[in-house]
């Protein structure tokens, strides 16, 4: 599938930085995203050992599923080395170049992307799934297991139960209870895709877990992948 050049891979913080605002004007906010979409990715990204070091082995996962049977069309997987610092706000640099060459290895363009991570629940609005929407012009959203930035008051105990997560006033994501008394996860909209709509995809993703079918897997074979690679691939 077709990923975009759009920036060269920063060095320091300040480039870093300067890529997320030059490209935060290029999100659809708007878009309320596909009605029934047929196929969906999930990304994870997998590291060895605690995954601080500045040049962590990593496995960058994608995985193309069928929306309505949840089963695999395709899978793709690249294993490398973080490629940026771990710096808060900044960490999607880390996992990009693997995850752009998963997705360029697929020969399905899904319909939608769901990231293990955040939308525009971020500092500066443009996490991870911003990033990869913009970079693929795909829609896309992010599914976190906590929050980065904002508050919110606890959802109801039901499967289904949201409530706002709101960032200096502004609503920045929900949080999304997927499983009746499990800890909710936290949804954010990243690119062409609304947050019901987000909101209502993560709820048909995940059945019988709290996490979503596409992160399970992807997370699976992230793993697995990193754990058989050659130490120095």
């Amino acid at each position: 599938m077709e990923v975009r050049d759009l920036h060269p891979w920063p060095g320091t913080t300040e480039e870093a930085t300067a890529i997320q605002d030059r490209l935060r004007p290029l999100l659809d906010l708007d878009s309320p995203g596909p009605a029934a979409p047929r196929t969906v990715a999930g990304l994870d990204v997998s590291y060895a050992g605690d995954g601080g070091d500045a040049e962590a082995r990593l496995a960058a996962a994608a995985v193309v599923l069928d929306a309505a049977t949840l089963e695999v069309v395709e899978e793709s997987v690249a294993v490398g080395t973080a490629a940026f610092p771990y710096v808060p706000g900044l960490f999607a640099f880390r996992e990009l170049p693997a995850l752009v060459e998963a997705l360029r290895a697929l020969k399905t363009a899904p319909d939608v992307l769901v990231c293990d991570g955040y939308g525009v629940a971020h500092p500066r609005r443009f996490g991870l799934a911003c990033h990869l929407g913009v970079l693929t012009d795909l829609p896309s959203f992010g599914i976190a297991k906590t929050p980065f930035v904002g508050t919110y008051e606890r959802p109801g105990e039901e499967r289904g139960s949201t409530s706002p997560l709101r960032d200096g006033g502004e609503v920045v994501g929900r949080v999304l209870r997927t499983r009746t008394g499990v800890k909710p996860v936290f949804v954010s909209a990243g690119h062409r895709i609304s947050l019901d709509a987000a909101c209502r995809l993560t709820l048909a993703l995940t059945p019988e877990y709290r996490l979503p079918e596409t992160t399970r897997r992807a997370d699976r074979l992230s793993r697995d992948a990193l754990a058989a690679a050659p130490r120095g691939t």
